[in-house]
């Protein structure tokens, strides 16, 4: 008896981790592809929901959906109500699952042939190099997955006429309400809406459960899944606990339609089949399907509302600059480098608030420090979080992204550390050919705030750059020799070359910056990156 609840016990952790391993095989085969289908084809959030039941599909992982679109809306490429699309449909995507289970592993008995999958995914995933490599870790996950079935179905088989439906709560309102609550419970002890659903198919082929009961447990794995997604945002950024808020609330009403649909569905599977529910695990799939359906359907016409209730109930009031920056998401470097380079453009935002200020002949205001502080600290936390993100050779775009995004960091500090250099600021203000540049610096500054870059604005920023080079050495050689003849004292004239050599540099960077941001915030990212050039301190 023990024996065989401690094998069940195991073959639920086989099962688990055959779809750990499989799911994160599937996201590093298709997961660049897949990220890409999600940002370029989601535009609604009815697009949405169709690209993510496809994505967690293919991936087998609402989690990875979520957490990917989280990233997208901090980075500005997707809008709250279309990620909620999104997440809507991931939920349709996992029930692939079950349909895998229910199809596979009972009707064609895949058990015999498991384990050899599991030895050729294993040599290709020790063997191999690439995607072939990626293919055996997926397919390793796949045969340990139909093995843990496997495994549960054997242990189970040893209750048969042992453990009825009868030992469970009764098809009854309070007793359907208990098995919901069961559901809920062993999703939050599972960690896996996909290993309950799949324990219940077990247990009703054995016959320890009835269709009814089963289905009431779905429902519970179905709400039940959400909480533990939801503990896992507690300190997270506000994009992540509205995310979180928003599937508690889809999930559960969803649970409540299909809790009074079950009665109707149960009876109508009854009378279709001849008074005796036939193919109960295909019955209980389809239901599974049919209610996540049906909340779909409801929920997609009210996404932009909801989506603007959860942001009233879960606001985010006042966020500083590093608000995006999770490290919840580091677990899925695409999604870190999202909200990495989300932090860098709203850094830059700030800095060139403050650079317009600065260059503006009217103001030429000293920049606050206080403000100054408060970028540089996040630069600092930023640089710190995109430390810990790891994008191997094998993800080469988001590796370029990534180091894109070091270099825009790079250039923001440079930026931030000579807007602190008071002296040369004030001197911009003594000299009329170094304040028609700021002015001119200030000009595209402030196209740069109001304004989304392109090809056409980097284009003019190079110029712009290559004017300053120029400019610079004009400048030098016209004060050296304007302190030649005694028109200018040679202290004056140092403090001015420092001046006009702040404003290049300021220009420089200014190009540099805008470049490396377009790269890193890009989706599907850009494939031929121009390297930078050293610049100088």
């Amino acid at each position: 008896m023990i024996l065989n609840v401690l094998t069940i016990f195991g073959g639920v952790g086989l099962f688990l981790v055959g779809m750990t391993m499989m799911t994160d095989g599937l996201r590093r085969l298709a997961g660049i592809a897949l990220r890409n289908v999600l940002a370029r084809y989601t535009k609604s959030p009815a697009s949405g929901a169709v690209t993510g039941a496809v994505t967690t599909a293919i991936l087998q992982s609402s989690s990875a959906t979520t957490v990917t679109v989280v990233g997208f809306v901090g980075a500005g490429l997707l809008t709250f109500p279309q990620a909620l699309g999104v997440i809507f449909g991931a939920n349709i995507g996992t029930t692939i699952t079950g349909w895998l289970v229910a199809l596979i592993g009972f009707k064609l008995k895949i058990g015999l042939l498991a384990l050899p999958l599991v030895f050729v995914g294993a040599l290709m995933r020790f063997l191999a190099r690439g995607k072939a490599c990626h293919a055996g870790w997926a397919l390793a996950g796949f045969g340990l997955l139909f093995v843990g079935i496997d495994t549960m179905q054997q242990a189970m088989s040893a209750y048969e006429g042992m453990a009825t439906p009868s030992d469970f709560p009764p098809d009854t309102v309070l007793g359907r309400l208990e098995l919901v609550l069961l559901g809920v419970v062993i999703t939050m002890i599972t960690q896996s809406s996909s290993a309950g659903v799949a324990t219940a198919l077990v247990a009703l082929s054995a016959g320890a459960i009835s269709l009814p009961q089963a289905a009431a447990m779905v429902i519970g794995m179905n709400v039940g899944t959400t909480f533990t997604a939801a503990l896992a945002t507690v300190g997270g950024s506000a994009a992540m606990r509205q995310t979180a808020f928003a599937h508690i609330v889809y999930n559960v009403v969803t649970g409540v339609i299909a809790y009074f649909l079950l009665p109707v569905y149960a009876s109508l599977a009854s009378t279709l089949q001849g008074g005796e529910i036939g193919d109960g695990q295909i019955t209980l799939v389809a239901f599974h399907t049919l209610f996540n359906c049906l909340g779909l359907l409801l929920a997609l016409p009210l996404a932009r509302p909801f989506a603007r209730l959860v942001q009233r109930l879960v606001p985010d009031h006042h966020p500083p600059l590093v608000t995006h920056l999770d490290r919840r998401l580091l677990s899925e470097p695409q999604a870190a480098v999202d909200a990495a380079s989300a932090t860098a453009r709203d850094i830059s935002r700030a800095v060139l608030e403050l650079l317009e200020r600065t260059l503006d002949p009217k103001r030429m205001a000293t920049p606050d420090q206080e403000s100054l502080r408060i970028i540089d600290d996040a630069v600092q936390t930023t640089r710190g979080y995109i430390e810990q993100i790891r994008t191997g050779d094998d993800i080469q775009a988001p590796h370029r992204r990534h180091i894109d995004c070091m270099h825009a960091l790079d250039h923001l500090g440079r930026m931030t550390n000579r807007l602190t250099q008071t002296e040369r600021i004030r001197t911009l203000r003594k000299d009329s050919r170094l304040r028609r540049l700021a002015g001119l610096l200030c000009g595209y500054t402030r196209i740069l705030e109001t304004s989304d870059s392109d090809e056409e604005l980097e284009t003019r920023l190079a110029n712009l750059d290559d004017l300053f080079v120029r400019q610079n050495r004009l400048f030098r050689e016209r004060l050296f020799n304007s302190a030649a003849h005694r028109k200018v004292e040679a202290d004056e004239a140092i403090l001015r070359l420092d001046a006009m050599r702040w404003l290049s540099r300021m220009a420089h960077h200014l190009h540099r910056l805008t470049v490396h941001l377009d790269r890193a915030l890009a989706a599907p990212p850009v494939e031929n990156a121009a390297p930078e050039p050293s610049p100088e301190p």
